[in-house]
């Protein structure tokens, strides 16, 4: 079986599942876009199964019902492929030099974190 085809963003109403554990919602949980946000960096508002609605959700932490199920049938190309994409991420230093902070989910780059600190020390703040 070859993976499903799949849409790049996720429309309100689309059932998905979490990949990753995410704050109160276990990995494998089900639920509905309830918000599509954002123009080019897109974010989803989901309510799942289990009576969490999560803000700010990233689309490669959601599967549909068949991305999700392939990706139990083929666990060993699913870790391949993301480990790929990390390395991509990182080969990009979109993250000014690795690292940056986790908030609620979701991670501020490094980049931008150095450029508030030197913005407040060039503000004498």
């Amino acid at each position: 079986m070859a993976k499903p085809d799949a849409p790049e963003v996720l429309r309100k109403g689309d059932e998905v599942v979490l990949v990753r554990d995410l704050r109160e919602v276990p990995e494998g949980t089900e639920g509905k876009v309830s918000l599509v946000v954002g123009l080019s960096w897109i974010r989803y508002w989901v309510r799942f199964a289990n009576g969490v609605a999560v803000g700010s959700v990233n689309r490669r932490d959601l599967a549909t019902p068949a991305e999700w199920r392939w990706r139990q049938e083929h666990p060993d190309e699913d870790d391949a492929e993301a480990a790929g994409a990390e390395e991509a991420e990182e080969a990009g230093g979109d993250a000014g030099g690795g690292g940056g902070y986790t908030h609620a989910g979701v991670l501020v780059p490094q980049k931008l974190l150095d450029r508030s600190k030197a913005a407040r020390e060039r503000l004498g703040a």
